[in-house]
């Protein structure tokens, strides 16, 4: 059967992957409310998923890590003033040994910890004595930093600001735990502890660099969810809102999302208004393997099948099939010998189209879809169209 419409190719593959949808996720989800048709349950284990994705791109933009120079003046006896500057700090690897990631009522904490970091720097200091003229004294060296159980945490809002999800940061820190620093070159061992006593400088450049990275993080990430579109366009024929609708649901191991979820025509077709339909919650998931369950409520369908119907495109023409006599009146002829006797040899052509969208209704169980269509049996006599029947098909 040839069907000469790619448009319908589209609807189908529509109809069918929202179904798919609908059937494969069989996870307990939220009641669609009055303006959202589709909802969305994020499980723990695709909140797990999320954080992994969200921890490696930290780690991959905090390493490697240029933190500020560290200039210091120290009082030493009978040296005097001695001025020491650390520069050229890099944080160039860490390795985080264990994160998790924890909705609540005061937002969405995600932790990593156990945390090692390995630094570099360049230290060098000077200073000026008298021995029976001035002398400047000077030396320069490199150092290597190991940072251990160093924890970083930070507490993201979620909410719904005009359709699109906003992420304000309501707290984010850094701390370490221990931090050890090895001198190499010059007289390092002699200047060992003059440069620990730059510990309690470098931690704080360090939590602070840190918390400042991932801060900017956070708001890159803020301004892509703003960049998200609000309707997919689906073809030249429909559209599908994709706002969000309510600020998302934290639950304790669990967020919870409304999506509008309804189909729209891209082109100025008369829709009728579909009233909603509270979806039905589905059965409870029991398999931990699933990361992310999502209702549609009937609306989604209703809507869909209502813009392409009234767009006329769910009609098409069949000049085609497996054994084409069955398109020629020669092949009826023993069936229907007064189609032969009149039109002898003709071709023919099948007219199909829905007489009204299709009808998709959705119980706990199943889904029903009644299909009301007519066929119209056309005949090809000298290059002009005849119809000759017509049947109305009712498909449930």
């Amino acid at each position: 059967m040839a069907l000469v419409s790619s448009s319908i190719t589209t609807t189908t593959f529509f109809f069918l992957f929202l179904l798919f949808l609908f059937v494969s996720a069989n996870t307990h989800l939220l009641q669609s409310n009055e303006e959202s048709s589709i909802s969305v349950l994020i499980s723990q284990k695709g909140l797990d998923f999320v954080k992994d994705i969200l921890v490696k791109q930290a780690i991959s933009s905090l390493t490697p890590l240029e933190l500020p120079k560290i200039h210091k003046s120290l009082k030493i006896p009978f040296i005097g003033n001695v001025k020491v500057v650390l520069s050229n700090i890099t944080i160039n690897q860490i390795q985080v040994s264990s994160s998790y990631v924890k909705p609540g009522d005061s937002g969405i904490a995600i932790v990593a910890s156990g945390a090692n970091a390995n630094l570099t720097m360049n230290w060098y200091y000077s200073y000026s004595t008298w021995l029976l003229v001035p002398v400047h004294i000077s030396d320069k060296g490199s150092a290597s930093i190991q940072v251990e159980g160093m924890e970083v945490g930070l507490t993201l809002g979620l909410e719904d600001q005009e359709g699109t999800l906003k992420l304000p940061l309501k707290e984010c820190g850094c701390n370490l735990k221990s931090i050890t620093i090895n001198l190499d070159g010059g007289a390092s061992w002699f200047y060992q502890g003059l440069v620990d006593a730059f510990e309690g400088q470098i931690r704080s450049a360090v939590e602070t660099s840190i918390s400042k990275k991932t801060k900017e993080g956070i708001l890159k990430l803020d301004s892509l969810l703003q960049t998200l579109p609000k309707e997919i366009q689906v073809d030249d024929i429909a559209s599908l809102n994709v706002t969000f609708v309510n600020d998302p649901l934290l639950g304790d191991s669990s967020i919870g999302i409304e999506i509008n979820g309804l189909f729209a025509v891209t082109k100025e077709v008369l829709v009728p208004n579909y009233g909603h339909m509270n979806g039905q919650p589905l059965a409870a998931c029991e398999g931990s393997s699933k990361m992310i369950g999502i209702s549609l409520d009937e609306a989604v369908f209703s809507s869909c099948s209502a813009v392409y119907f009234n767009a006329g495109v769910m009609q098409w023409v069949v000049d085609e099939v497996p054994d084409q006599s069955l398109l020629n009146t020669a092949g009826w002829k023993y069936i229907v010998p007064q189609l032969y006797r009149k039109y002898p040899n003709d071709d023919m052509k099948l007219n199909i189209s829905f007489s009204s969208p299709p009808v998709i209704k959705i119980s706990e169980n199943k889904i029903d879809a009644t299909v009301y269509s007519d066929m119209v049996i056309d005949v090809v006599d000298a290059n002009e169209i005849v119809p000759v029947a017509c049947i109305s098909v009712v498909v449930v």
